[in-house]
């Protein structure tokens, strides 16, 4: 891969992790909030309603996982940060072959071709 196009992917990388931190600081803040009673706002320390307090615990639950999916992006990024630096970025990380552009584009942190990809993923589901 030549310079100009791994600068291209470094500028990707970096705004794609500068806007992971942002929606990961939101995240942080949303899955932190206290949940039902006073600290959540309400007059008691007895929440309103089961019901609220259940979709307040479903929400507390969603954002947890999308804050734990977002820290796992960030270290996706990070890494293909440390490729680019290693000379290793657009290779494959299992057959060693080169990753198709179109991939890179729309995964720039892809650390295997569509191929090993789709093999690891059938081993996992397994």
């Amino acid at each position: 891969m030549i310079r100009a196009e791994l600068d291209h992917f470094r500028r990707r990388l970096l705004a794609l992790k500068k806007r992971v931190g942002g929606v990961l600081s939101e995240l942080e803040e949303d899955a932190l909030r206290a949940v039902g009673g006073e600290s959540a706002g309400g007059l008691s320390d007895v929440p309103l309603h089961p019901a609220d307090m259940g979709t307040d615990n479903f929400d507390e639950e969603l954002d947890l996982a999308l804050l734990e999916n977002e820290q796992q992006l960030l270290v996706d990024i990070d890494d293909a940060l440390a490729r680019i630096e290693a000379g290793t970025y657009g290779r494959c990380e299992n057959c060693h072959r080169e990753i198709p552009r179109q991939r890179l584009e729309a995964l720039p942190y892809a650390r295997y071709c569509i191929e090993c990809a789709e093999k690891l993923e059938r081993v996992v589901r397994v």
